[in-house]
């Protein structure tokens, strides 16, 4: 997809200073879109403003907190001050957790639910009258995790369901703004080295590096997001794993369940 044409149009990509977002900015960079780009660290921000600028000249860094109303105010601004239009929002800014529910802390909770949800809702909110005028896409980068509830994964999975909610009723309410919606849930994926997540108690966890058959490349999960854009599509399910949960678990979720148990030891890395 790296020969689509976004010539003109204007992509504001929500955590992408790093890993799929940043993955996904290159992506739109490539095809000729203006981009703004979007963290909470501005060393790194800057450090990823400098790489695409050697693709895409049409690229500035936005450093705040998309979970917070005036930081999802602030994106956007940014961006219409900027370039003067929106065509897509990509909601991809996220953190994940580990730990059985019964031990997780109420502010590591929050904190998940905060990002996740409230992360996706603010710049929503904020840039749906421009995306009006322009009839562009929002999207939001869900997770396999969000089809069923995994075992150390409850309030990261129960946000990523959240998000497919938000989807549905959005894409009901602007369909006649032809506004397209579409919703990325996300497989197995490569990282970025020395990524981490939160454990139970808020403090850092560094995940091992994922390789081998069923993990697929952070590029990939880009173009796949460029395609469901590029066709207007809702749903777009990743991985072999993805795919043959979202297939069996309206239908069979006991035998899900079986599957589950039986596999507890491969849920410890969890998903994206």
């Amino acid at each position: 997809m790296r020969s689509r044409n976004f010539k003109g149009k204007v992509a504001v990509i929500t955590g992408s200073n790093r890993g799929i977002g940043k993955a996904i900015a290159f992506e739109f960079a490539r095809a000729g879109a203006g981009i703004v780009l979007n963290g909470r660290d501005q060393a790194k921000l800057s450090e990823t403003e400098d790489e695409l600028r050697k693709i895409n000249p049409n690229v500035i860094g936005v450093c705040c907190d998309v979970s917070t109303v005036s930081g999802g105010q602030l994106i956007i601004d940014s961006a219409i001050n900027r370039f003067g239009r929106i065509d897509f929002l990509v909601n991809n800014a996220g953190v994940s957790i580990r730990g059985n529910f019964a031990d997780l802390k109420p502010e590591v909770i929050k904190s998940v639910y905060d990002t996740n949800i409230l992360g996706a809702v603010f710049p929503t909110i904020s840039a749906m009258s421009h995306i009006r005028l322009t009839g562009g896409s929002i999207v939001f980068i869900s997770s396999v995790a969000g089809i069923r509830g995994l075992p150390s994964l409850s309030v990261y999975s129960s946000s990523k369901m959240a998000l497919r909610a938000l989807a549905e009723s959005i894409r009901i309410e602007e369909h006649r703004h032809n506004i397209h919606v579409g919703l990325i849930c996300v497989g197995p994926t490569e990282i970025d080295e020395g990524k981490t997540v939160m454990s139970a108690d808020g403090t850092a966890l560094v995940l091992n590096r994922r390789s081998g058959k069923g993990v697929q490349s952070q590029e990939d999960v880009a173009r796949a997001v460029i395609r469901n854009i590029s066709k207007r599509k809702f749903i777009t399910v990743l991985t072999t794993v993805g795919k043959l949960n979202a297939f069996l678990q309206p239908r069979f979720p006991m035998l899900v369940e079986k599957m589950i148990l039986k596999n507890l030891k491969k849920f410890e890395e969890g998903y994206r």
